[in-house]
């Protein structure tokens, strides 16, 4: 309480955390994981899954519990949330949030809901891929496309943009979390078979984009 806000940031840990960003090797990074000291153990954290030793230990592991988000840390200790350790994914080699695109895509005012995934790509490996449900009012069209993409290129560092956007329902589980895994599934098909959805789009289709 009292500290400075930094816009887009969750602050400093609190008092009696001590908290830790640790990369796939479980060393200290500028972004990785977000982790808890045990040692001191924090007096709120459980200690551990009724009757699951196994998942117990895949996350309290190295002296550290692993929270399974990831985050960045900046030269005075503020925290910022990347997205969960399960969704982050890379395209051309960068480390991709899709939290953070989503957060960007639904600024649009067409865009009600986005869900982004990583979508197989021959050149890039992967890119990202927005599925997207549109706002009352608002019907899919190849214009309407154009719109969201001229809207990424604005908000978004290049190596961040959407390649692909596809207007669709999203699958989601009974507690209303969309389910990625569905989506990166569906993606990944169509990829490897080479078909695209009706309500698809991809940036090349959009020769104005160049440049």
């Amino acid at each position: 309480p009292g500290q400075p806000v930094k816009p887009g940031s969750m602050g400093r840990p609190l008092p009696g955390y001590k908290v830790a960003l640790l990369d796939h090797d479980d060393l200290p990074a500028t972004e990785g994981e977000i982790s808890l000291a045990l040692n001191p153990r924090p007096v709120a954290l459980m200690q551990g899954y009724k009757d699951d030793p196994v998942k117990t230990e895949s996350l309290m592991r190295n002296g550290h519990y692993h929270c399974g988000d990831v985050a960045s840390i900046d030269a005075d200790g503020y925290v910022t949330y990347v997205g969960r350790a399960d969704d982050v994914f890379k395209a051309s080699d960068y480390r991709i949030s899709p939290f953070e695109l989503e957060s960007a895509l639904i600024e649009h005012e067409a865009v009600a809901e986005a869900a982004v995934v990583p979508s197989p790509d021959p050149l890039r490996l992967a890119v990202p891929k927005a599925f997207l449900i549109l706002r009352t009012g608002h019907e899919p069209s190849k214009a309407l496309a154009l719109s969201i993409f001229k809207h990424i290129r604005s908000a978004l560092a290049p190596y961040k943009r959407i390649r692909r956007i596809e207007f669709s329902d999203l699958p989601k589980t009974i507690s209303g979390k969309i389910r990625r895994v569905e989506l990166k599934r569906i993606e990944a098909e169509r990829r490897n078979q080479g078909i695209r959805a009706d309500g698809e789009y991809f940036e090349e289709d959009f020769p104005e984009l160049k440049g």
